[in-house]
């Protein structure tokens, strides 16, 4: 159940947190693995070589995915060396978290370009090879607050809710082509990131999930696994939450 044995899968911001568990589970399923990374040159190599050692075909790239010219020639340099992409995980993401009357202009564009065209750019970069192929997934990691907005993450909810709609819309353009596109709406994950919050934030933020517990990047992997299986072949245009209960 699950196989990925002789596909390949393009997952972007996987040199650690939630996109190396993605890779990580998607090689222990037997897919070979392209990963994208941008400035993160010793996080990249150690897992591009745990990845290699599970004995798949792995390499990590550098790209900034809110170049739009950088993305087409990763992708291009992806099929030249791995021949062919069946899997999209557009999982690359930053925040700049402070209430809008501190947000500078650049601080909201520097969000929207990584997290939400940063997933356009590699979508376009990979959308003809799936239509030629006829075949596909696209996963796009989300967030429970591009559902429900967050007070200090106005730049990062909009990326997360725009991310919601270019998910809806890729999977009705490609579904007769055999193309699935879903998104993940993660809730709290226990990661870097969230390792970095107030207690006092994080007490909040347990006390509102029925479940009492924060997430792990196994949740998601688990998720994002089963979204590129064939078990998976029907289901399009969903956004699933993990996030223990806490938004329904």
């Amino acid at each position: 159940m699950f196989e990925l044995t002789g596909k390949t899968a393009v997952i972007t911001g996987a040199s650690r947190g939630i996109g190396k568990e993605i890779a990580l589970k998607f090689a222990r399923q037997g897919a070979n693995i392209a990963f994208l990374h941008y400035m993160d040159a010793d996080n990249a190599a150690a897992t591009e070589k745990e990845l290699n050692e599970i004995g798949i075909k792995a390499k990590g790239y550098e790209c900034n995915v809110a170049d739009f010219e950088g993305c087409k020639a990763a992708f291009d340099q992806i099929i030249e060396d791995f021949g062919e992409v069946h899997i999209l995980v557009n999982n690359a993401g930053i925040v700049r978290d402070m209430l809008m009357l501190q947000m500078k202009e650049a601080d909201f564009d520097a969000v929207i370009s990584v997290n939400l065209k940063g997933a356009f750019n590699m979508t376009k970069s990979v959308y003809q090879h799936f239509m030629k192929k006829r075949r596909g997934r696209i996963i796009n990691i989300s967030s429970i607050v591009g559902l429900t907005g967050n007070a200090g993450q106005a730049n990062y909810a909009s990326a997360k809710a725009g991310l919601i709609g270019l998910t809806k819309s890729v999977a009705k353009e490609l579904g007769s082509r055999n193309v699935t596109a879903n998104a993940i709406a993660p809730g709290f994950i226990k990661t870097d990131m969230t390792d970095g919050m107030p207690e006092k934030a994080r007490e909040a933020a347990l006390a509102a999930i029925p479940m009492k517990r924060m997430g792990t990047v196994d949740d998601i992997a688990n998720t994002a696994l089963f979204l590129a299986s064939d078990e998976a072949a029907y289901i399009t245009g969903e956004v699933i939450r993990v996030d223990g209960g806490m938004v329904m």
